[in-house]
C-alpha cells in the first residue's frame, strides 16, 4: 500500500489531499474491522491496530496501515522526506546483489543527504560527512548513522504530533467506541 504512494502526484499538497481522502475512508467505515479478501478492494483495519500504534513508534512503523497513515501525516506537515529517507535506507540495507549498492547509495545520498538535495533531511554536518565517507566503500550499513538520526528525530518530534493529530484521535475514538 505505501509503495503505491510514489505514484501519486508529485506536489506535496496534491499528495496530502490524496492521502487525506484515503484515510477518511478509515473514518467513514462503520466497522473498522473490515476483512480483506482478494475479491474486494476494501481497507482492512484490525480493531486493536491504532491502539498498538500508541504503544511505540516501532509498532506504528511496522504496521502497514500505521506506516501509511503516519506518512500521510508527514505529507500534510511537509516533512515526508524523513519517512521517505528512512524507507529508502531500509530498502537499501536489503539490496542484493551487492553490485547494486554503489548506484543506490549515490541516488539516496543525492536525493536526501547532500547539501541542497531535493528532499534534504535534517542531519548535522558530522553525520553528513561520515555518510559521505561511507560511500567510498558502500555497504549495507553506510547509511545506518544517518538513518538512526532521522528515526530519532521522527520518534521525538513527528510521532508525538501524529498521536495528537485529528485523524489519529478520531480513528482511536472510533476503535474505543467499538
Amino acid at each position: 500500500m505505501c509503495r503505491e504512494l510514489e505514484s501519486l502526484p508529485i506536489t506535496c499538497l496534491e499528495r496530502a489531499k490524496e492521502l487525506k481522502a484515503l484515510f477518511r475512508s478509515f473514518l467513514q467505515k462503520p466497522d473498522l474491522s473490515i476483512s480483506h479478501s482478494n475479491k474486494t478492494d476494501k481497507i482492512w483495519l484490525n480493531m486493536d491496530e491504532p491502539l498498538k500504534w500508541r504503544q511505540s513508534f516501532e509498532n506504528l512503523l511496522s504496521n502497514q496501515h500505521g506506516l501509511c497513515l503516519f506518512r500521510a501525516f508527514l505529507v500534510s506537515e511537509f516533512s515526508e522526506e524523513n519517512i521517505a529517507f528512512y524507507l529508502a535506507c531500509e530498502d537499501y540495507r536489503i539490496t542484493k546483489p551487492s553490485s547494486k549498492l554503489s548506484a543506490k547509495a549515490k541516488k539516496i545520498y543525492e536525493e536526501y543527504v547532500c547539501s541542497d538535495a531535493p528532499r534534504e533531511v535534517n542531519l548535522d554536518h558530522e553525520t553528513k560527512a561520515i555518510t559521505k565517507k561511507n560511500l567510498e566503500r558502500p555497504s549495507q550499513s553506510c547509511f545506518s548513522l544517518a538513518q538512526e538520526k532521522i528515526y530519532a528525530l521522527m520518534e521525538k518530534d513527528c510521532y508525538p504530533r501524529f498521536l495528537k493529530s485529528i485523524t489519529y484521535l478520531e480513528i482511536s475514538r472510533q476503535v474505543k467506541a467499538g
